[in-house]
């Protein structure tokens, strides 16, 4: 491991990337679990535009692929038309 000034806080700084985008990630995919599991179609339709919100920030951010996210968005989109 390098110990140069900078290279240590580009170590701390990865670090805190990472945990940020680890309790973003979590916290959309338990997002997407509870839409899933929703069976009434108002709270289905409350709670889609904030996924797909937080779906489009992860993709903005490169978290995940662009077209992970899209794919997702339509698989939600087709679940809340079928409720």
């Amino acid at each position: 491991m390098a110990n140069h000034k900078s290279a240590l806080k580009r170590i701390r700084a990865n670090r805190a990337k990472q945990l940020r985008n680890k309790y973003q990630h979590k916290t959309t995919r338990n997002a997407v679990r509870d839409l899933r599991a929703s069976t009434e179609k108002k709270d289905a339709e409350v709670l889609y535009p904030k996924v797909v919100s937080m779906l489009d920030r992860l993709a903005k951010k490169n978290i995940i692929h662009k077209k992970k996210a899209s794919n997702l968005k339509s698989k939600l989109a087709k679940f809340v038309a079928a409720i």
